[in-house]
């Protein structure tokens, strides 16, 4: 753990030896695992709730790229995931690997500095495992964001698209994180998913970005998740579109049906950070990570400016309950 204006934090020491070998085998070892049970989770909730004061009500997922989100949090305490017993390392550029402790716009927030996916070679249920370590913290909304390819014609690269709802391609293949036994401490065998994205704070993300005068830049869509780590096909692309998809990734879906399962409120938006390609002769360059990660730093301060107002009017309307 290491401390950023925090208090009563202390510092671990690394072994820094064979730092790679020592982080294959971390990556294996989280790999081991298919799934944790409750208790598994809870041990991990209170390994983190002994060595920070901090109790959160949101938890922050930061996308490619969009590690700054987290710089606005004050009073901060960070844990390196790989220092965190049981819990997955992330492997992806952009990603830095890392779970941050503080407040922001004084409410008690815990971010995710990097996430874990599929193509990773995570299963489901372990990618989305932190939203329930949030859960058993206290987290009562999961703000997540990510850097996806857009579909609609309407979006530019560095656009921002509020998801108002996903299509579960994995799902349909029989791949859910809420797969095998379910344990109703976390939540009910079959979670519904019609208002998976809270309609109120889509309603105050557009009215926080009418403020900032980000309007035309800002867009409600349908997002969905593939596997990855390929980028999709001509054909792909246009059978997605031809869905009503708005926005592809690689991410979230699932986290969100976890989050949803746990009765969270949701709020996630994308950052368009590529066009997809729908024709072959295509003046659209072909998808690269580089590019992802280039345009995510770019557009990092509004995403955050968006995301810390939408936080300020949760605050607000918490302090009226």
């Amino acid at each position: 753990m290491t401390g950023k204006k925090a208090n009563g934090s202390c510092n671990v020491a690394k072994n820094t030896s064979n730092d790679s070998d020592n982080e294959n085998r971390n990556v294996y070892y989280a790999m081991e695992k298919p799934t944790y049970a409750y208790d598994d989770i809870k041990a991990i909730a209170d390994y983190l709730m002994e060595r920070t004061p901090v109790r959160p009500k949101i938890g922050i997922i930061c996308g490619s790229g969009l590690n700054s989100l987290a710089d606005s949090i004050t009073n901060t305490q960070s844990f390196d995931y790989e220092n965190i017993p049981n819990f997955p390392v992330s492997t992806v550029e952009g990603h830095v690997g890392r779970m941050i402790f503080g407040y922001l716009e004084n409410m008690p927030v815990m971010a995710m500095q990097g996430r874990f996916h599929y193509y990773e070679g995570y299963p489901l249920a372990k990618c989305s495992m932190p939203v329930r370590v949030m859960k058993l913290m206290g987290v009562q909304y999961l703000m997540a964001t990510n850097a996806a390819g857009g579909l609609n014609p309407k979006y530019k690269v560095g656009d921002i698209m509020i998801m108002r709802d996903h299509i579960n391609m994995m799902g349909f293949a029989g791949n859910s994180p809420l797969q095998g036994p379910n344990d109703p401490r976390f939540g009910p065998r079959f979670p519904p998913m019609t208002n998976a994205y809270n309609a109120h704070l889509i309603s105050v993300a557009h009215k926080m970005a009418k403020e900032m005068g980000i309007s035309h830049e800002v867009h409600e869509g349908v997002y969905t998740c593939l596997g990855g780590p390929n980028y999709e096909t001509v054909a792909e692309l246009k059978m997605l579109r031809i869905l009503g998809v708005d926005a592809v990734g690689m991410s979230t879906v699932h986290e969100v049906i976890t989050a949803r399962h746990c009765d969270m409120t949701v709020f996630a938006f994308s950052l368009i950070t590529n066009i997809g390609a729908l024709e072959y002769d295509s003046s659209e360059d072909e998808a690269n990570h580089e590019e992802v990660v280039m345009v995510g730093k770019s557009r990092q301060s509004i995403c955050g400016q968006l995301m810390c107002r939408v936080i300020k009017e949760i605050a607000k309307e918490c302090q009226t309950k």
